[in-house]
Formats: structure tokens, C-alpha cells, sequence
């Protein structure tokens, strides 16, 4: 066992004398240390109820002959982080969260790890821990909230963001929104619908590294404390057996990761997070595998944004291993691809018996949402390394148009261009220099997609970035725009009244400026130097890599 490192031996006499500090007995020391790192805080919805989960991941490691040791890590919310200076350290804290696992793993020499989690870049943070370190190890998730109810109809977050749009319009009064905003979001848990952080839970199942049921059980329901308790109970027979994280992923998880990714219509920051969490186990995942992958899979669930439905409607419908039943016959898995129940995928979804409860919300691979994945990857002279778009939530109509730049230097000019009605149908919203060195931290940008669409613009204004969307957005909305224009891309050569075309069908995205236009344009160009207070982005612009390799640190 590695915790012998520290527990074991004449020398290590004086950390068991601090161990026994803790509280711990001879008979604790003796057994397995199982790390528990709990992303527990009283700020972030999806988190507020992790110190009852990880109680129960404790018990499950305790009943199964271990001795949890709990330790924490930061998180931060993606919400309340929206549409100001908080929002650029939110995909950095990423790789801090990471760093921070792999510091107390290493310095604490755990025998495995249970990792509870819940929200948007905490989830991500910690499947690449898992990877770094290599040791026996399993997460779970805090579960989704509830969706929300207002006038008949159901509410989540989305429809709060878009009740300000409605406001501006005159579509909706201020106590309209405020009676909204108090029923939209119910209950603790990870926002209810298929935005990033329930993107992430649910391909936690995919790839192998979850339990089933980890991205759709409800956060207050009794089943999901169950679900806890087993991962702490399942964490043991994985160290019995020997069985790491990189046993568990390979080529064969990445090809279920973003086959599931296309079938669920998940959030663009997906293509941000799997290349960052498969980068650490060696595997190479490009823009390029996500379009292939998505040409051949149909696009069976449409939750919000994209749609009506809510994770607790997939939940009941049977869950991940439900649309995993479907890709399966349609033979789009590798079913042979080794989880952390000790089984493979193929044998977990017999012996749950995996099937459709409800053909609404899951569709048959005969009458998909559409035949194509929920993402499509656009490249052209205006994104020469590609961009992403949430296909799934775009109206026919924006699928293809050619539009009018507007463009913006920053999220919050956007913002007051178009809450101030000066953005027109037609128009095309450039919003650039949010990158993940122009940011810095490339920043989501929920607030002006939901202003558009709370200005009723969904269906006639596109927007592009080399900054990135939520997972709660829809409509025509294009990011992670690379090169971004910090680093000389072409979204830095845009100028107000330019023509953009866009072809989701046929992948592209171009700038329609002659070449030698361009040439001049670029000999003119200096990037934009916005003062940066704060010494960590200022290392996250140094060491972040462009969005088309995961904006990760570099290596």
C-alpha cells in the first residue's frame, strides 16, 4: 500500500504520532487510506450538499474495510462568476484544481481516491487528477437540481438569464422576473439542464470513471446517497483489484466519451474539457475526432437549452446507460471498454437491463433529433484551427446565413449593445479578445446569448468568439475562435460592416474579405494590451494553450 509510505516503519514513528493527532486509532493506520476530496462550499448551488455525499462515500469506504481521509478543493460558479471580472479565473481554476489534488495525493501517499464534485470545471479538474496520479480511484458527482416552475411552464437558470432580455424589450416586467428568478431553481444541485456541469457528470459515466446513474440521479433524492455510498464501497474493490484510471481510459473511452458527447447534445465547453482529461493519460483528442464522431451519431436527446426536457426527465428515462442502449445498437460503442464497476461497458449495460423508458425524451436511432451529433466543428479564414457550435440548439434558420459584423472588444460592450437594442436580425455579434491568453481565461459568455435571445434575435443574429459559451446557450453561437485574435488570428482583423458567412452544414466559417485585404490588415494589426492586475492570469496568459488543444497549461 502506498500510505505505508507514512504509516509504516521505525522512522515514520513521528507521522503516526501525528496521525494519532487526528483522532485515528492503530486499526485505522492499518487499513487502506482512501483519499476523499470534497469540492464542498456555501457559494455554489451544485455543492452546498456535498459534505452529506461525501459523509456517505465515507461510510461506503468505511463498510468496505478503508480509512477515508477527507481533504477539500476549490470551485468556482460558473453562474454567479457570469459577465464580470470573475469569470476569467474560472476555466483557469481548472488546472489549479488538478494541481491541488495531485499536491495533497502526493504529499498524503493515499492507497486510492473518491472525488466529489459537482460543477463546471471542478469535474473536469479532478478526472484529470485522476489520470495524473494513476492510483485507484472513482468520482461522483453532487446529482442535478430540480428543474424550476413559473406561469405553468418549467424554468431553470436559462430562463432567468433570458428573462432579462425580456425585461429590456418590454417582454416581462421587473416583478415578473423577480417572481421568476425566486422559482427557477428549486433544490441544490448542478444546474438542471444539459449545460456543462451535468455535460461532465454524465460523460464521467461514459468514459468509464463514474458509476452509473452518476450524471442523471437527482441531487436530493435518497438514490443519489446510495450512489455515494456504493462509489465509496466500489473505490476499495478497485484498489483490490488493482484497477487505475488509465486501465480505464483509452483510445476505446474517448470514441464512447464523444459518441455519447454528440447523442446527448452536450455543452461546447466539452470540447475544452475531454482533450484536457485525456491529454493526461497520453491520448491525443483533436478537434478533427469530434466532427468525424459527430457525422455518424444521431443526436437522440434534446434537453435545455436545446429543448423542454430536464436531466431529472432523463434521469427517469432511464439515464446515460438508457442512450448508451441505443448508440450500442446501433453499434457506436465499444462495449468492450473497461469502468469502474470492474466490468466492461457492454456487460454494465446487460446487467442493468438498459432500455428507454420514455421515447420523448430519448429517441430511437430511427427518428433522431437529427442524424448528426449535437456539435458540429467549423473551420475557414476566420478560424483556421477550427471553432464549435452547439449545433443541436441552433433554429434551421441560422444554420446557414451571411450576416454584418458588430464587433466588440469585450463581453460587456456586447451586452450593452444589444440590452440597448442597437443589434439588429442580420447582424453578427463579434466579441473578441477573450481568449484564453486575450482574456485572459477566456471567459463564457451566457449573458449576451441570453440577452439575444431574450431580445427575440435567437433566430436572426449570430454571435462569434475566440472566448467560449455555456452550456445553457443556444442559438447560433460560435466560439473558441482559434488562433484567437491575441495571437494574431484572423477574429482580430474583423472591422465593423464586414460580411460573415456561416455554414454549420457544411462546416465553415468565413470572413468574406478579400486576401489581400486581409494582408494589409494584418501588416496594421498590434494586439490588444489590456492591463491584467492579477499575477495568476497573467501566468495562465504565459502557459494556456489555444482552446483547439484544450486551453490547458502547457506541459
Amino acid at each position: 500500500m502506498r500510505s505505508k509510505l507514512m504509516t509504516h516503519g521505525l522512522e515514520k514513528a513521528p507521522h503516526r504520532s501525528l496521525m494519532y493527532a487526528t483522532g485515528l486509532t492503530k486499526e485505522e493506520m492499518c487499513r487502506p487510506l482512501i483519499g476523499v476530496c470534497n469540492a464542498a462550499n456555501e457559494i455554489i448551488p451544485g455543492h452546498v450538499h456535498l459534505d452529506t455525499i461525501t459523509r456517505a462515500v465515507k461510510d461506503g469506504v468505511r463498510m468496505a474495510g478503508g480509512t477515508p481521509m477527507e481533504f477539500p478543493t476549490i470551485g468556482v460558479c460558473d453562474g454567479l462568476a457570469m459577465n464580470h471580472e470573475g469569470m476569467k479565473f474560472s476555466l483557469p481554476s481548472r488546472e489549479l484544481i488538478a494541481d491541488s489534488i495531485e499536491i495533497m495525493a502526493t504529499a498524503h501517499p493515499f492507497d486510492a481516491l473518491v472525488l466529489v464534485t459537482n460543477c463546471d470545471k471542478i469535474v473536469p479538474g479532478m478526472l484529470m487528477a485522476m489520470l495524473r496520479l494513476n492510483i485507484p480511484a472513482i468520482i461522483v458527482s453532487g446529482g442535478p437540481m430540480l428543474a424550476g416552475s413559473y406561469k405553468g411552464k418549467t424554468a431553470d437558470l436559462i430562463t432567468v438569464f433570458e428573462g432579462v432580455g425580456k425585461v429590456s424589450r418590454g417582454d416581462m416586467s421587473v416583478d415578473e422576473l423577480e417572481k421568476l428568478e425566486i422559482s427557477a431553481c428549486p433544490s441544490c444541485g448542478s444546474c438542471s439542464g444539459m449545460f456543462t456541469a451535468n455535460s461532465m457528470n454524465c460523460l464521467s459515466e461514459a468514459i468509464g470513471l463514474a458509476l452509473p446513474g452518476n450524471g442523471t440521479i437527482p441531487s436530493v433524492t435518497s438514490a443519489r446517497i446510495r450512489l455515494a455510498k456504493k462509489a465509496g464501497m466500489q473505490v476499495m474493490k478497485l484498489l483490490e483489484k488493482g484497477i487505475c484510471p488509465r486501465d480505464i481510459v483509452t483510445e476505446k473511452s474517448v470514441a464512447n466519451a464523444v459518441t455519447v458527447d454528440m447523442a446527448l447534445g452536450c455543452s461546447t465547453n466539452t470540447v475544452l474539457h475531454l482533450p484536457a482529461i485525456f491529454a493526461e493519460a497520453g491520448l491525443d483528442l483533436t478537434l478533427d475526432i469530434f466532427d468525424e464522431i459527430s457525422r455518424t451519431t444521431p443526436n437522440l436527446c434534446h434537453l435545455s437549452p436545446a429543448g423542454h426536457h430536464h436531466l431529472e426527465d432523463l434521469n427517469m428515462a432511464g439515464g446515460i446507460p438508457a442512450v448508451m442502449s441505443v448508440l450500442r445498437d446501433k453499434g457506436l460503442l465499444q462495449l468492450d471498454a473497461l469502468t469502474v464497476t470492474g466490468k466492461t461497458l457492454g456487460e454494465n449495460l446487460e446487467d442493468l437491463g438498459a432500455q428507454v423508458m420514455d421515447s420523448d425524451v430519448i429517441r430511437s436511432a430511427d427518428a433522431p433529433y437529427s442524424t448528426e451529433g449535437g456539435i458540429a466543428i467549423l473551420h475557414g479564414n476566420l478560424a483556421p484551427d477550427g471553432c464549435v457550435v452547439k449545433q443541436a440548439a441552433v433554429a434551421p434558420e441560422m444554420m446557414q446565413r451571411t450576416g454584418t459584423a458588430r464587433v466588440f472588444e469585450s463581453e460587456e460592450d456586447s451586452v450593452t449593445a444589444i440590452l440597448g437594442g442597437k443589434i439588429k436580425a442580420g447582424d453578427v455579434v463579434v466579441i473578441r479578445n477573450e481568449g484564453p491568453k486575450g482574456g485572459p481565461g477566456m471567459r463564457e459568455m451566457l449573458t449576451p446569448t441570453s440577452a439575444v435571445a431574450g431580445m427575440g434575435l435567437d433566430k436572426d443574429v449570430a454571435l462569434v468568439t475566440d472566448g467560449r459559451f455555456s452550456g445553457g446557450t443556444r442559438g447560433a453561437a460560435i466560439g473558441h475562435i482559434s488562433p484567437e485574435a491575441f495571437e494574431g488570428g484572423p477574429i482580430g482583423l474583423v472591422k465593423e460592416g464586414d460580411q460573415i458567412r456561416l455554414d454549420i452544414p457544411g462546416r465553415t466559417l468565413e470572413l468574406l474579405v478579400s486576401e489581400d485585404e486581409l494582408a494589409q490588415r494584418k501588416k496594421a494589426w498590434k494586439p490588444l494590451e489590456k492591463e491584467v492586475k492579477s499575477a495568476f492570469l497573467r501566468r495562465y496568459r504565459r502557459l494556456a494553450s489555444s482552446a483547439a488543444q484544450g486551453a490547458v497549461f502547457a506541459k
